[in-house]
């Protein structure tokens, strides 16, 4: 990504920036919305298709426009016009989010290409701040051009869209954004950024994504009072908290936030969790949903849990405080409990009562392992003693 420019004292993330975040709590739940199209057990294809691209999109626009307040951002008043503008645009995108998002696909995408040109204004306007810095100004012109070349792919969607009705385009926008942004930072993977800042914004947003779930199982706790009612709200709640927690333990005993990095493979495994993330919270109310059918629904879940840990492990194995634990050999071990756990859910699925146990069982035995890995990292990095 773009280099960082010199600092005299951490970046805090600043009201304007949570302001600006709890847009996006909106845009999650008009997102999640979509997956509640049914067609012969379970969500309508094109429904289906729409989920993946909007929620890829809006995390997008929102890691865009973090690296650039990360790196760039100095709190102005111009900054804060952007900022606005963009969740203005934002609600155009939410409102085109709906069970007949095909009615709004020119209205998102213009609001999309829009958001887009939008930061990439901003990065033009950071020049005439770095004209002593030649490698910095070419980073910005590459951030341009990648903005602005998503922008020109998303309003030829339009276009595309009403002579095929495909959004082939979209996907392809995507693709190509993280992807150029991929190999811009390999050209800056020796340039920082405010990592810290950075951790803790993206914290947040997983954060806000955790709120959208906790709203999400509110309807397990359905007034009954029964056992069997109060049995499954109990159960949905452990599996949020024990999720939660153990997203904790690494954000605060196993991930380096002091590491000099360029933060763009922290970023990018944030992009799949909060994406996974979205999946569990759909997943969560696809098991109350008598419309689908039990085999695809037990799937759409296992594997959302499954996705979640999966990048959260790679997370660890890239920005761990030390690399003197067997990692590894940690890895292989949750792996060999999650194929157990996904053997269980398929052989068990008739017994509702009986898989969303194993669900939890299976969440607090990943989460006492990695309490435990993340006490060992906290060991090694305190005294420098390897466990090996």
């Amino acid at each position: 990504m773009i280099p960082q420019l010199p600092q005299a004292k951490e970046k805090k993330v600043e009201y304007i920036e949570l302001i600006y975040d709890l847009i996006f709590v909106y845009i999650i739940g008009r997102n999640n919305a979509l997956l509640h199209i049914f067609e012969n057990g379970f969500v309508a294809w094109p429904a289906f298709l729409g989920y993946i691209m909007a929620t890829l999109a809006v995390i997008q626009i929102w890691s865009y426009t973090t690296y650039y307040i990360n790196i760039y951002g100095r709190h102005s008043v111009r900054e804060h016009v952007f900022l606005f503008i963009n969740m203005f645009l934002l609600y155009f995108i939410g409102e085109g989010t709906t069970a007949d998002w095909h009615g709004f696909h020119a209205q998102y995408h213009l609001a999309w290409a829009l958001i887009l040109v939008n930061t990439g204004v901003q990065y033009l306007l950071e020049l005439r701040n770095q004209r002593d810095r030649e490698e910095n100004r070419q980073q910005i012109f590459r951030m341009v051009f990648i903005l602005f070349t998503e922008a020109l792919m998303v309003l030829a969607n339009i276009l595309v869209y009403r002579s095929t009705s495909t959004t082939w385009l979209s996907f392809a926008a995507i693709l190509f954004g993280i992807g150029a942004v991929l190999l811009s930072g390999q050209k800056s993977r020796e340039k920082f950024v405010d990592f810290p800042h950075l951790s803790e914004r993206a914290m947040l947003y997983v954060v806000f994504t955790f709120g959208e779930m906790i709203i999400a199982i509110a309807s397990y706790f359905d007034g009954a009072f029964s056992l069997r009612s109060t049995y499954f709200a109990l159960m949905a709640f452990l599996i949020v908290a024990g999720l939660f927690l153990s997203y904790g333990v690494f954000y605060d005993h196993i991930i380096d936030r002091d590491k000099p990095t360029n933060g763009l493979s922290y970023m990018l495994l944030h992009i799949f969790i909060i994406f996974a993330m979205n999946n569990i919270t759909n997943g969560l109310e696809f098991m109350r949903e008598e419309e689908i059918a039990l085999l695809p629904k037990i799937l759409f879940l296992t594997g959302s849990f499954l996705l979640f840990f999966g990048f959260l492990f790679v997370l660890g194995n890239l920005h761990a405080k030390t690399k003197c634990i067997r990692y590894p050999s940690f890895c292989l071990r949750a792996a060999l409990l999650g194929l157990i756990f996904v053997l269980l859910m398929l052989l068990l699925r008739n017994n509702m009562m009986v898989n969303i146990t194993f669900t939890v069982v299976f969440i607090f035995a990943l989460f006492a392992m990695i309490y435990r890995y993340g006490k060992k990292v906290e060991a090694a990095t305190d005294s420098g003693v390897c466990f090996l």
